[in-house]
């Protein structure tokens, strides 16, 4: 099979503008991101919206695609970006990787499991999910929540804690039930990919803010992946200063 990582970047970031070039000891996020899927892939493209976040793509090395400004979601781009590479290439891709531009810190090691997830036949969408041990993390609503079935494909997610431990005193939900939390990584066959560009919001989606709610009500599976690293993407200033006092990085610089 042919596999392609795509990383969406974006530059007008609501929270922190710019955030792709931001400098983290000595290299952009960006280009952070970019080599660490480079060590997995040989296909890797970033997808942006704008030509600054292009520059510096090409100006390590890396493979660019500019893409709509429009899009309203990392998931619209990369189906964009994969139809370009595609088409100048002349290379079919069957599976895309939709791998965060805002995530320094993700494991090769994940990047991999998706991949392996793939070797069992029918796999539409894969993403990583995280079995949650802090108590607080259940309801963070920053935090997308997962509840799976039998053969690990995805029932719900939820930005609301889930399951609902009934009779439990809620600063102990950690030990009386099983809680995932989402890794935003995905896994689309092509086709997958292309078909969900093409949908229309659905309610659940709307309700939680959660795309893949989306994908499901329109019949699409979400198998999933259980993963021991966790991501620490970049949001704000203040992540970036919690990750600094907790040693993953020594010195960064805004764009």
């Amino acid at each position: 099979m042919q596999y392609l990582g795509v990383i969406p970047a974006r530059y007008q970031s609501s929270r922190l503008p710019g955030k792709p070039l931001i400098t983290i000891d000595g290299k952009t996020m960006i280009r952070r991101v970019w080599e660490i899927v480079s060590k997995t892939l040989d296909n890797v493209v970033v997808a942006t919206d704008d030509s600054r976040i292009l520059n510096e793509v090409e100006g390590f090395g890396g493979l660019g695609i500019m893409t709509d400004p429009n899009h309203k979601s990392g998931t619209d781009r990369c189906a964009e970006a994969v139809q370009i590479f595609q088409k100048e290439t002349g290379t079919e891709i069957d599976v895309v990787l939709n791998i965060q531009g805002d995530e320094p810190f993700i494991d090769p090691a994940q990047v991999h499991q998706l991949l392996e997830a793939f070797s069992e036949p029918g796999i539409q969408i894969v993403t990583l999910i995280k079995k949650i041990t802090n108590n607080a993390d259940i309801f963070e609503p920053g935090e997308a929540k997962v509840v799976i079935d039998q053969d690990k494909y995805a029932l719900y997610f939820s930005r609301s804690p889930i399951p609902y431990c009934k009779d439990h005193n809620k600063n102990n939900w950690v030990s009386q039930g099983i809680h995932f939390k989402q890794v935003g990584m995905y896994g689309f066959s092509t086709g997958t990919l292309l078909g969900i560009s093409k949908l229309n919001e659905t309610h659940l989606e709307i309700a939680e803010s959660l795309e893949q709610l989306r994908w499901m009500e329109s019949g699409f599976r979400i198998k999933t992946v259980e993963t021991d690293f966790e991501t620490l993407p970049v949001d704000t200033v203040e992540d970036l200063i919690k990750m600094k006092e907790r040693g993953f990085l020594q010195k960064y610089i805004l764009p």
